[in-house]
């Protein structure tokens, strides 16, 4: 699912609510979660899963076609871990092939 199905989906499952009003919401969630993050919080929306940033340290890679040792700085990565509800809810119904 894309951000726009999201938004069709619960402005369909709320016909109380403007189609641009739905859109907002998600939005605004979506950007508040990207802020907690980067100002390094973490986000933990319960029975769904825990938002954080982990740190890579900077390594000596390899690049693949000329087998030359590169530098590749330090980085920091987005990590969700899902929480229990949704681990049990995924693993108590077989999953149909598309």
């Amino acid at each position: 699912m894309i951000k726009s199905e999201l938004i069709a989906h619960l402005a369909q499952q709320n016909p109380h609510l403007y189609h641009r009003d739905v859109e907002r919401i998600v939005t605004t969630i979506f950007e508040e979660i990207s802020s907690a993050l980067a100002q390094g919080d973490r986000v933990e929306l319960r029975g769904f899963g825990a938002f954080s940033v982990k740190q890579r340290p900077a390594r000596i890679g390899r690049n693949p076609r000329t087998g030359d040792a590169v530098h590749v700085p330090e980085k920091h990565v987005p990590f969700f871990k899902a929480g229990k509800e949704l681990r049990e809810k995924l693993n108590a119904t077989p999953v149909e092939a598309d």
